[in-house]
């Protein structure tokens, strides 16, 4: 059977996404590419998944005008959503991708996604962080 963690490892090579540190006993990739507003992205290969997670921050100050602003963004992203944490105060990227016919394409698609919703919403998410 194929590793599909060095798999993946070798996808984003390929596309330029050199890791910033790896555990390669827990299949984990953190991965930064500042010009594309990526920073520190986790992606960890947990068969039959392929998890991708960002921290964009902390919410501060909950309301229903900011879940609501967060769910109308979610519906204009191509790939993964804009998701909170158990605690319900920290805004995360996440998006998952089955992991048994994984393509480079789709990882591709996954990143190209994250970094148009930081370029698009990026000032507004952070805003809500304040």
């Amino acid at each position: 059977m194929e590793n599909k963690f060095e798999l993946v490892k070798s996808y984003l090579d390929h596309l330029g996404y050199l890791p910033q540190s790896e555990d390669p006993a827990e299949e984990l990739v953190v991965v930064t590419f500042e010009e594309e507003g990526i920073y520190n992205l986790i992606i960890d290969c947990e068969p039959p998944l392929l998890v991708f997670e960002q921290f964009i921050g902390t919410i501060e100050n909950e309301s229903q005008e900011i879940y609501k602003r967060l769910l109308q963004i979610n519906r204009q992203l191509v790939h993964g959503a804009f998701a909170l944490d158990e605690e319900k105060n920290r805004l995360l990227f996440r998006d998952t991708l089955q992991i048994e016919n994984l393509d480079e394409n789709e990882v591709q698609g996954t990143l190209t996604a994250l970094s148009l919703a930081m370029a698009e919403f990026g000032n507004e998410l952070v805003t809500m962080c304040q």
